[in-house]
């Protein structure tokens, strides 16, 4: 099915692909967006049911693929009319996104930034927390998760230091309508276990995580690093989970070196 994706296209240069994660919308790159589009094309898109993409083409009870988004995405390049390989960033959910991109579509990359996200499946419990919260979210409402969510995104410098941050995270996650957040849940609970695919990656890859994320730890995100062939790993200080929020400097740092050893 396609999807309409409402999406910010900006700058010129070498494409990058920035894909938001649960459950949020493309303004969680805004600090990124900004800076990368002074020498890049900078396409954000909004996930099918998130920010202001529709929601007509989802179902709560069957749910959204990771590889429905990876799709949706090569739609939209082409669309764009994009044929350049893209650097494709993905955030948490948009990592997972990443890997089905990565499988399906190959020859559209030229790179990747993989952002505080796993490439194993969900443990039991967690895919269990998933399909539970999707059941439940459209009585719940929205706001609910956020206030579930945010005490685990964020650094705990960040949660008692940055009062106005912890209201956006919570404010953006309220409006995301329930039946987005269910069907991506489903479609999370349900994706692969994409760790036997690192060793395979044939492209360079950086990893960046929040030295505080309790979600996607640094250990394990090392551990997806080492097992790369070109993959790097990136700790980013003064932050949890939402790394390109918390200390957006860093991150965005982080990812114009790459970008720029890409062309070098």
């Amino acid at each position: 099915m396609n999807a309409q994706l409402h999406t910010i296209d900006q700058g010129e240069g070498p494409p990058v692909l920035l894909v938001h994660g649960f459950p949020m919308d493309h303004t969680m790159w805004r600090f990124q967006i900004e800076s990368l589009a002074a020498s890049h094309r900078v396409i954000a898109p909004d996930l099918r049911g998130f920010g202001q993409s529709p929601i007509e083409s989802i179902s709560s009870k069957i749910g959204v693929a990771m590889a429905d988004y990876a799709d949706d995405l090569a739609r939209l390049l082409d669309k764009l009319a994009v044929e350049e390989p893209v650097t494709l960033v993905g955030f948490s959910m948009g990592g997972y996104i990443s890997w089905q991109f990565y499988k399906r579509h190959r020859q559209r990359l030229r790179a990747m930034i993989q952002c505080d996200t796993k490439a194993a499946a969900d443990t039991p419990q967690a895919r269990e927390t998933r399909f539970k919260m999707a059941e439940h979210v459209e009585g719940w409402g929205a706001a609910h998760v956020a206030t579930l969510m945010v005490p685990k995104l964020l650094a705990p410098s960040t949660l008692q230091g940055n009062t106005k941050l912890v209201e956006e995270i919570g404010g953006m996650i309220s409006r995301t309508d329930p039946v987005a957040i269910a069907a991506a849940q489903r479609g999370m609970a349900h994706r692969e276990d994409s760790t036997p695919l690192l060793e395979s990656l044939d492209l360079p890859v950086l990893y960046v995580v929040g030295q505080d994320d309790q979600i996607s730890t640094t250990s394990e995100m090392q551990t997806m690093a080492d097992a790369t062939p070109d993959g790097r790993l990136v700790t980013i200080p003064n932050a949890g989970h939402l790394s390109p929020i918390e200390n957006p400097t860093a991150v965005t740092a982080a990812m114009e070196e790459f970008l720029a050893s890409l062309s070098s």
